[in-house]
């Protein structure tokens, strides 16, 4: 094997490393948010940490990273539109994740790695083959199965993770096309600034509790006032500024240095956690229809990763180097890929 190729895998490997890490973190982050979500209006939850998140990287990370030359860009305005992709992506996510089972909302939104093979076509100019596509076919049965046409026990909350999912998939386009000029830095730094700003906004038309409703689940989330945490909140509060600024930062590098295509179904590594958390915490266990849907969701994206080791076993599609992202196409030399 080449020097080349040596280097490349040895940046494949951290890439997918650092997409499972931070489906860790996020698995934590979703697990303690859900946890305090009858208790605390979501934006007051988010704000924190956001805060949390961007003290830590104040404190952590700008030093070794040229301080606040950090924020410099030129793209401030792709940074506002990534910033609100993803700050809608986490909203819609965790009202929907108020009134649903942890592991049928993750599950719901992991069509968004789908989505990202799908979107790698026109956006990024990437190469998905029929059988890729078979993959996103077979994942999208597995959304409607979830969602139980005609079943009578559909709940509009089950939306949510769906459009979370297509602001996620869209935030990682913008990564992409980013990811040439502007470092996991400072991507992080404008989506957290993004995130404190958008929770301040909310919060005063909010904060207050004129609007708050207990029609369901998901709608409290949104429209309960702002209370002072308990004592007993505040590390739970801190470990999801911790997880989400960690998090951030690992998915971000893992977008930046390899294909969408090859990293993202690497993030079904939630999906277990998450069926261990909801049980666990929450006492949840899926029935055998969301276990179906479950099932044919995280099938598609594992298929993904096998078919793209099988057509690439010598020089896999990713970046030489951070920030130096090469093109390649996802079916490597064979046609039906």
């Amino acid at each position: 094997m080449t020097d080349h190729s040596a280097t490349d895998r040895r940046i494949l490997l951290l890439g997918i490393a650092s997409a499972m890490g931070a489906s860790c973190f996020f698995s934590i982050n979703d697990s303690s948010i859900k946890f305090l979500s009858g208790g605390y209006a979501l934006h007051e939850i988010v704000l924190i940490r956001s805060l949390i998140g961007l003290t830590v990287m104040m404190v952590l990370v700008l030093p070794t990273r040229g301080g606040l030359a950090a924020f410099r860009t030129r793209r401030l305005g792709l940074h506002l539109l990534r910033g609100g992709f993803v700050v809608t992506s986490n909203f819609c996510f965790f009202l929907g994740l108020a009134a649903m089972p942890i592991a049928d909302a993750v599950a719901l939104f992991f069509v968004a790695p789908l989505l990202i093979t799908a979107l790698s076509v026109p956006m990024l100019g990437e190469k998905v083959g029929p059988r890729r596509w078979a993959a996103v076919g077979v994942g999208l049965i597995g959304v409607i199965i979830m969602l139980r046409p005609g079943m009578g026990i559909f709940h509009p909350a089950m939306l949510l993770p769906l459009f979370a999912a297509f602001c996620y998939a869209m935030l990682h386009m913008l990564t992409r096309r980013m990811g040439a000029t502007e470092s996991a830095v400072t991507l992080t730094l404008y989506v957290q600034m993004t995130f404190v700003a958008v929770c301040i906004l909310s919060g005063l038309v909010l904060g207050g509790g004129a609007f708050y409703s207990e029609a369901n689940a998901s709608l409290a989330f949104l429209t309960r006032p702002w209370v002072w945490p308990t004592p007993g909140d505040w590390p739970i509060l801190a470990l999801i500024g911790l997880s989400s600024a960690i998090g951030a930062l690992l998915i971000t590098h893992a977008y930046r240095s390899c294909e969408a295509a090859v990293v993202a179904p690497f993030e079904y590594i939630s999906m277990p956690l998450a069926i261990v958390f909801g049980l666990v915490i929450f006492g949840e266990w899926p029935d055998p229809i969301a276990w179906l849907g479950i099932a044919l969701i995280c099938g598609a994206g594992l298929y993904v990763v096998w078919r793209e080791t099988r057509a690439n076993p010598v020089d896999p599609p990713l970046a030489s180097a951070p920030g130096n992202l090469r093109s390649s196409a996802l079916g490597g030399t064979e046609t039906d890929s």
